[in-house]
């Protein structure tokens, strides 16, 4: 999960280059040419992740761009229910005086979220756990 606070009327194709920057360095180290290669990012059609400078981070990054299907709502039912969980869990039960507190906020229910969640879909597995299971030698060579 990525998550970058900005005033939501002024949300640009470069706010939108933040959590993917911020994913980028979290799980590779840095933001470097091709240093997400094999990296699918799935993002709907709005015109921050189709803009051209958007498409061209992907491409340095080299991860691949994987838009979501058109008129196939469950492509954004996932991030939706993410989100309801966000706000039931975190915005509507807290109040932030400033971006900066929002943001302290978004990054400890981050961490909670991926090590401590138990997620059905993963089979009771927190999204940290899974991550590993995926990416672990024993997964890899098979």
């Amino acid at each position: 999960m990525r998550r970058h606070p900005c005033r939501p009327a002024r949300g640009t194709r470069f706010e939108a280059l933040e959590p993917l920057r911020q994913g980028v360095r979290r799980h590779f180290g840095a933001v470097a040419k091709d240093v997400a290669r094999g990296l699918s990012v799935r993002h709907d059609h709005g015109s921050c992740y189709m803009a051209h400078d958007f498409q061209a981070e992907l491409a340095f990054l080299g991860a691949e761009s994987s838009p979501a299907f058109v008129r196939a709502p469950e492509g954004n039912g996932c991030a939706e229910r993410f989100i309801r969980t966000l706000k039931e869990n975190l915005l509507w039960v807290q109040s932030f005086d400033t971006l900066e507190a929002l943001r302290h906020a978004l990054l400890a229910f981050r961490e909670t979220y991926n090590t401590t969640w138990l997620i059905e879909r993963l089979g009771f597995q927190s999204p940290a756990a899974a991550r590993q299971a995926r990416l672990s030698p024993a997964a890899l060579a098979a």
